[in-house]
């Protein structure tokens, strides 16, 4: 989605859609805004954003430290100290210099000292906000860069004192693109991030959103449809609603499509039953009229007795493509030999676990999927590593750019992708990549990823395309467990617990 957004910080939540752009595409914009502007006016415009964000996020603070670098990030940091001052802030700057470092971040250093501040050497003793002006776009903690080391130690005094942190357009050293950098998270304090001019993909996944914490936008008067985004955040304005209350009042079971759910492998005293389970509750749930389960192996289960309403097969049904097929949790190495016959469905299909897992390993099985990809709709719903199998690299790749190897899977396979994780991403060829706001770490949960499963399924034998499908469901997926955490004294969540819960929005 791409639109003009005006002058206003907005607190990015997910009730909205944002257009991403990645740091090549962010720096064209700001050069465009910048081409349309009196010199110097972007920059008093981002420092008055951040200064106005301080006082609002810290309403009873008076002392403010603010960690200026040699960029234009530390110009907005000393911007944002002329106008604290002018409130009667008790402002302490500090600034790694040396060198002038760009024009308008000379004109704002200047500005703040002929108002009377004064750059320190070392940071307060005390202070009740501290903002990371130090780096901003492109720019890293890594050893070869001049005061890195300087930075590292202030950032982590910031971070380690229990006190508001406000970031300015990035935390420091977090790639803008990738979610990758920056310091690890602390586990105390309260972190903020003001993205200007432009949201970063890399504020949502990966390290990202730890680091990030609450993130808000300003766009600076930017015109968002100037430059075209790389991704997209998410939000619930722009999900297809599915609710059966409001259905045609003689609908039947049959109205609400048909699932089968094929995996859960037992063998002797092995037993993964319970993944397909709950794949197949989760379908239930989540609308599907009707729901059947096929266990692998020699299954010794043969009834549900929480969900009677599952209705158990000993073998695959004759092809019907309104079936959507969810293939693959718990499957083990059970899943193989039914493989070929579950690509040849000519419905829906959601892949996933050990389907992918045993389909890496095997050529013949690729061709089939690429070729059933094209003419019917497929959803693959990897975590990192079994991402890593699909594209015969490392899980460390795959988190190293989780965007562009969710889009690069999605091309390779000619399917829809839903790359797990913080910030899960879901990815079509020839679409722009989705970013997922919702969920937490109550997610991080033996089954949860069995559950989202069963959910698109859910929807695609509802009538929804993959793509709708999984954006819908990974949104709501995420969105239950961010209602199971704003509950007080919330402190887990199972995974029969996340399918059975409301859904918030």
């Amino acid at each position: 989605m791409n639109r003009h957004i005006d002058r206003r910080t907005h607190r990015i939540d997910t009730r909205i859609s944002w257009p991403l752009h990645g740091v090549t595409a962010s720096r064209e914009l700001e050069r465009l805004t910048q081409s349309g502007l009196p010199e110097h006016q972007l920059m008093q415009r981002a420092g008055a954003s951040v200064a106005q964000l301080a006082r609002a996020i810290a309403p009873h603070a008076r002392r403010v430290w603010i960690a200026c670098g040699p960029g234009n990030n530390g110009g907005d940091g000393f911007e944002a100290g002329w106008h604290l001052q002018q409130v009667g802030w008790q402002v302490c700057l500090t600034w790694t210099g040396p060198g002038p470092g760009p024009r308008d971040a000379q004109a704002s250093r200047a500005r703040a000292i002929g108002a009377g501040l004064q750059i320190q050497e070392q940071p307060p003793q005390a202070f009740d906000l501290a903002i990371d002006a130090l780096l901003g776009l492109g720019g890293d903690l890594s050893q070869q860069r001049p005061g890195s080391e300087q930075m590292v130690q202030w950032l982590i005094r910031m971070h380690s004192s229990g006190q508001p942190v406000l970031a300015v357009d990035l935390p420091s050293g977090l790639h803008g693109d990738t979610g990758q950098g920056g310091l690890p998270a602390p586990r105390q304090g309260q972190r903020h991030t003001l993205s200007l001019l432009s949201l970063k993909p890399g504020l949502f996944t990966a390290r990202g959103r730890d680091q990030a914490g609450q993130v808000w936008f300003d766009a600076l008067g930017a015109d968002l449809q100037a430059i075209p985004a790389t991704a997209e955040l998410i939000g619930a304005d722009r999900l297809p609603r599915l609710d059966k209350a409001r259905g045609p009042h003689d609908s039947h079971k049959g109205s609400f499509g048909d699932v089968m759910v094929i995996g859960g492998a037992q063998r002797g005293g092995s037993s993964m039953a319970g993944a397909a389970v709950l794949a197949a509750r989760a379908a239930l749930h989540s609308g599907a009229g009707r729901v059947y389960l096929h266990l692998l192996g020699e299954p010794t289960l043969d009834n549900d007795p929480v969900q009677p309403e599952l209705m158990f097969r000993s073998s695959l049904p004759a092809d019907d493509d309104r079936l959507c097929l969810v293939c693959g949790c718990g499957g083990g190495t059970e899943v193989a030999p039914i493989l070929p016959e579950v690509l040849g469905h000519r419905g829906p299909l959601v892949l996933d676990a050990d389907a992918l897992n045993t389909i890496a390993l095997d050529p013949p099985l690729q061709r089939q999927l690429r070729r059933r990809a094209k003419i019917a709709q497929t959803v693959l719903t990897p975590h990192p590593l079994e991402a890593a199998r699909l594209l015969g690299c490392g899980a460390e790749q795959v988190q190293h750019d989780r965007v562009r190897a969710a889009q690069t899977l999605a091309e390779q396979w000619a399917c829809t992708v839903v790359l797990k994780g913080s910030g899960s991403i879901v990815a079509q060829p020839d679409r722009l990549p989705q970013i997922n706001p919702t969920g937490n770490a109550l997610l991080a949960s033996a089954g949860t990823g069995d559950v989202m499963a069963g959910m698109i399924g859910a929807a695609m034998a509802h009538g929804l395309d993959g793509w709708q499908a999984a954006r819908l469901m990974v949104h709501r997926h995420g969105a239950r467990a961010d209602a199971r955490a704003a509950q007080a004294g919330a402190q887990s969540m199972t995974a029969s617990e996340l399918l059975q819960a409301r859904d918030p929005c």
